[in-house]
């Protein structure tokens, strides 16, 4: 037997030792199922905001919108109301799906000069704040697909702010009570209300306090950033897998990395390799090294980069990416493609990466309702500061630019960073969402989505297999924080996979990481069956994830 296997047996041993002594989680709070609505986030107390905004008549962008300002109190550590959040959303009576573009720009003070070519951009800190992008998102969700006001889905924060301990909480909660009299102002006008709300936060007082303690502490976000910034709304961008039409955000995130992994994914017989096999595992990791070498290479804000998204998407190109995929052999190199003329690689000189860094990471959060509206939004913003006495934690969204002269994601005035933060939604044939997935995760986030869409639709997993299962992440990329360089061939792997694939796993010629655990991802889902209206829920209970359903 090669040495490789007593390794893995002793940590086998190790890990089912360690998983025996985990009591199970209660049905209810991480699985759960229902017909009139849903939702999966990750504190408990968020879920319950959201839970409340449903029963009392929202939809689900209201109940959406509160479980997301909930959680920048119950997960302050992985999202803030200073912070950002892509959501799409699903809306019944349109049959469409729009993106809110919740991820601020870089502030005018943060060029290129000011962190210093070639330099990695601070990860921690005042300085790599972005414009924050969280309450506006939250707005316009409201504005736009929403049916409550302001005051209404933010209550359940209140509460938890006015329970709470923490030193910011109090002046968090002056905050928002004054955005709540403000929308007060609007004599009952819905929609005039909440433009009220984010007008005195982007361009009242509270943005001129907000400017101030930046002046004062060495900060670069300043009134005029605050006051010109808008919440995009946007196409969501698609491709197909085994009849189902996978939709994600734009390439302003690493969300089309899903798709190209997918794409590349479709010509093999998943199902008969079976689940967490040695093909399977090994397609799939040699698929995501591919996908992510051109997110590296290629993704970027397109506001400010001519990103070839139709190239990179199109079936030929997949085709001649899918074709690079060795079957016997794990793949030891960086190699992007170009997507303009259709050549699967193209020669790269030198591929840059920066010191790397820790990623103190986002949240989750899904909602579904009896009407058919589904929401996915990816919530986060962390390692910042607190803006003073506004309680306002501010992010560190900058570190995701690199510094790069002549890179498309290099930091810009005015340019959003490309962000690992990455909801999906699966639609059927008839274009209604079956399936919804958010993860917390930074670069295992599409990772650990892949794996989700194919446990749901190549494996038949339920939903609380599908987030418990095994899983695998490759470090084969640059990180996303502070550009950590790649470790090539590495695969993060829970070993009860068992140790047979394992081992055909290393013969294979991939370099082996054996964790228990989570692995880095927090995911949770949702399933829904647009006939019956029956919904399940799911979230990992190891990685604190936290579901209801009624």
């Amino acid at each position: 037997m090669p040495r490789f296997a007593f390794v893995t047996l002793f940590v086998l041993s190790m890990a089912a030792e360690t998983s025996a002594q985990v009591a199970p989680s209660a049905v209810g709070t991480w699985r759960a199922g229902g017909t009139h609505g849903a939702v999966a986030a990750g504190g408990a107390g968020s879920v319950d905001a959201g839970m409340e905004i449903l029963k009392d008549g929202g939809n689900a962008a209201d109940a959406a919108v509160a479980t997301i300002l909930a959680l920048t109190v119950t997960d302050a550590k992985s999202a803030c109301f200073g912070g950002e959040v892509p959501i799409l959303i699903y809306d019944a009576r349109r049959k469409v799906v729009e993106v809110i573009a919740g991820q601020g720009v870089a502030p005018r003070l943060a060029t290129l000069e000011h962190f210093a070519p070639g330099k990695t951009i601070p990860i921690r800190g005042i300085e790599p704040a972005a414009v924050p992008a969280l309450l506006d998102a939250c707005v316009v969700t409201l504005e736009r697909h929403g049916t409550m006001t302001f005051a209404r889905v933010i209550a359940p924060t209140l509460r938890l702010l006015d329970a709470g301990r923490l030193d910011w909480h109090p002046h968090l909660a002056q905050t928002i009570r004054r955005l709540i009299a403000a929308e007060a102002t609007a004599g009952g006008d819905r929609l005039i209300g909440l433009r009220r709300v984010s007008d005195t936060f982007y361009r009242g007082p509270i943005a001129r306090e907000i400017d101030a303690w930046s002046r004062a502490n060495g900060g670069l976000i300043r009134f005029a950033d605050l006051a010109t910034h808008v919440t995009r709304i946007e196409d969501p961008v698609s491709a197909t897998y085994r009849g189902r039409t996978v939709v994600k955000c734009g390439v302003w995130t690493q969300g089309p990395s899903l798709l190209q992994s997918l794409q590349m994914l479709e010509s093999h017989d998943l199902k008969s390799m079976g689940h967490n096999s040695p093909d399977a595992i090994h397609v799939g990791v040699e698929a995501l090294k591919l996908a992510l070498a051109d997110r590296d290479r290629y993704y970027a804000d397109p506001l400010f980069a001519e990103v070839p998204i139709n190239g990179l998407l199109a079936p030929g190109y997949a085709k001649s990416r899918r074709m690079l995929i060795d079957l016997n052999h794990a793949s030891m190199t960086i190699r992007p493609g170009d997507p303009r003329t259709g050549r699967a690689t193209i020669d790269v000189a030198n591929n840059p990466a920066g010191d790397g860094g820790p990623a103190f990471d986002t949240t989750t959060c899904l909602v579904a309702d009896s009407s058919g509206n589904v929401v996915a939004a990816t919530p986060s913003g962390w390692s910042g500061v607190v803006a003073g006495e506004t309680g306002v934690w501010l992010g560190s969204r900058l570190q995701s630019f690199n510094t790069w002269v002549g890179h498309p994601n290099v930091i810009e005035p005015g340019k959003r960073p490309r962000i690992t933060l990455s909801p999906t939604l699966i639609l059927d044939a008839d274009r209604r969402p079956t399936y919804a997935i958010s993860v917390a995760g930074g670069d295992n986030q599409d990772q650990m989505t892949l794996q989700l869409v194919l446990n749901h639709v190549d494996f038949g997993l339920t939903p609380a297999a599908s987030v418990t299962s095994p899983r695998y992440m490759t470090d084969h990329h640059v990180g996303s924080f502070a550009q950590t360089p790649p470790k090539l061939g590495r695969v993060r792997i829970n070993p009860t996979v068992g140790d047979p694939t394992l081992i055909e796993l290393a013969r294979r010629g991939h370099d082996l990481s054996l964790l228990p655990g989570p692995i880095g991802a927090a995911p949770v889902v949702l399933a829904i069956d647009p006939a019956t209206h029956k919904i399940e829920a799911a979230g990992d209970p190891k990685a604190g994830r936290h579901v209801g359903a009624y």
